[in-house]
């Protein structure tokens, strides 16, 4: 029986701390293979044409042409193209602009290596995968209780009779007894 393919990584991250972690974490997994390291997001859309990664791990703010941007632009191209992001901004308007542009994954930096390397394996295998605090978020949103401002709206909050007349009371100016 041969051995499993490994899986072909470009990293696009202008901090050359973070990449240099992110390759030494990866090379020491052993099964991944990093084919490129981009410090823009012009340089990330260059490589990627060039040489076809299974999985691009994408930041978001990065000079020249940001992570949005240069998503926009790989998956244009092709759109076969597997994206994860992993980035310190996870706001739901980043989390929902870059999944309108059409990635596979999202991932906040805070975010374990045991996590990562699942989220690659998953991403690679044609399915998605987002770190667990993003996919309850993204549920909140879809379910209505959430706004795309991230707070709860009022129209999901139920009260019981007697919450809400405590609640009538104290806007009357009533004592805490």
């Amino acid at each position: 029986m041969s051995p499993p393919k490994k899986i072909t990584v470009l990293l696009a991250e202008d901090h050359a701390i973070v990449r240099q972690g992110l390759c030494a974490l990866l090379n020491a997994d052993g099964y991944f293979v990093i084919v490129g390291e981009a410090r823009t997001g012009r340089e990330a859309v260059e490589m990627a044409k060039r040489h076809k990664p299974d999985v691009i791990l994408m930041d978001i703010a990065m000079p020249v042409l940001n992570g949005l941007a240069a998503t926009q632009q790989i998956l244009a191209a092709d759109p076969a193209a597997r994206v994860i992001v992993l980035s310190a901004h996870s706001d739901d308007e980043y989390i929902q602009r870059m999944c309108k542009a059409g990635v596979a994954g999202f991932l906040e930096k805070q975010t374990s290596a045991e996590i990562l390397t699942k989220a690659i394996r998953e991403v690679a295998g044609g399915r998605v995968f987002f770190s667990p605090s993003i996919t309850k978020r993204l549920r909140d949103v879809q379910d209505g209780t959430r706004g795309r401002d991230g707070l709860i709206k009022a129209s999901s909050v139920r009260l019981t009779a007697r919450e809400s007349e405590v609640l009538q009371l104290v806007a009357e100016g009533s004592a805490n007894k």
